[in-house]
């Protein structure tokens, strides 16, 4: 029996983005799957629509639902819940991807046959970089620093995001909000949902081939960038964690992982001075992530 999908959006200011993505979505393909029944909602964040114009355009042309609603509330735990808002009664998944993204042709067929195979009920997927800048620094692809993680098909997983995730429906209506505000401009909003989720017993399971590309401009080819990625993204786990799952051991185990983080960025960056400036920011983005952690133990969320 085909399911019924629902696609969520949360945009802002992204027009030629979104019109990417909408445009792929409308190119998707089945072949392990039953096509779904699908449903797009496209969430602005922008008060003033920027986004309407687009998405009027698609809706006369596409073979799906589109429905399209203004958050004029800033912060994006606010667009994010209002896109859930939009959701159909009668959806049995929501899928999430972002507005500067887009999914290979077999995307969907690839989620939901993750989830049919595993039985599971959140599945994710790789997000690939797609560089903007054609002079990409050398150490910046020699690195890898924006690769997926590895993982195979069917591996569980502690924790997802909404770059490129299914989650059933109906998980996702057992709670009285699902995005929490406190994070609407500080971000990780995802992971903090997801963590909540998996505290709920819901299991989350990788889908290798479930591919979405993201575009990245120069602005986030930096240290400096990675940098703050790296902290906030740690600091925001360790604290969420923290407040989620309150046991001593398990805080006692992150402790021990963010100071060894640290040590073992510091014992390889002076080799990593001589072997590539991609092995030595690697070793210093070590040292951050160890700080992250710690930082999240205290309470300190970085900022993204």
């Amino acid at each position: 029996m085909a399911k019924f999908v629902s696609i969520c959006i949360a945009t802002y200011k992204r027009p030629d983005g979104l019109a990417a993505l909408l445009q792929k979505i409308n190119s998707l393909t089945f072949s392990k799957v039953e096509p779904p029944t699908l449903e797009v909602v496209v969430v602005d964040n922008d008060a003033v629509g920027s986004a309407k114009e687009n998405c009027e355009q698609f809706r006369a042309v596409v073979n799906w639902t589109l429905i399209y609603e203004i958050e004029p509330q800033k912060g994006v735990s606010f667009a994010r819940n209002k896109t859930l808002a939009c959701v159909s009664k009668e959806a049995d998944f929501i899928v999430f991807i972002d507005d500067d993204e887009v999914p290979e042709s077999s995307w969907l067929d690839e989620l939901l046959a993750t989830q049919e195979k595993y039985n599971s009920d959140i599945v994710a997927g790789p997000v690939y970089p797609r560089f903007q800048d054609s002079s990409v620094p050398q150490w910046i692809e020699k690195g890898g620093f924006f690769d997926p993680p590895k993982h195979a098909t069917g591996d569980q997983l502690n924790a997802a995001f909404t770059n490129n995730t299914l989650v059933r429906a109906d998980l996702i209506r057992q709670m009285d909000v699902a995005f929490d505000p406190r994070f609407a401009f500080k971000g990780a909003e995802d992971t903090h949902l997801f963590m909540r989720l998996r505290k709920m017993g819901a299991t989350i399971v990788w889908s290798n081939e479930a591919i979405v590309v993201e575009s990245i401009p120069s602005s986030r080819t930096t240290l400096k960038w990675l940098i703050e990625r790296g902290f906030w993204g740690w600091s925001s786990y360790s604290l969420f964690e923290k407040e989620l799952f309150p046991s001593p051991s398990l805080q006692a185990t992150r402790l021990i992982k963010g100071c060894g983080l640290i040590v073992i960025g510091c014992l390889t960056g002076i080799p990593g001075l001589f072997s590539g400036k991609h092995r030595f920011y690697k070793s210093v983005l070590k040292v951050c992530q160890g700080v992250g952690t710690l930082s999240g133990l205290f309470g300190i969320q970085g900022n993204w």
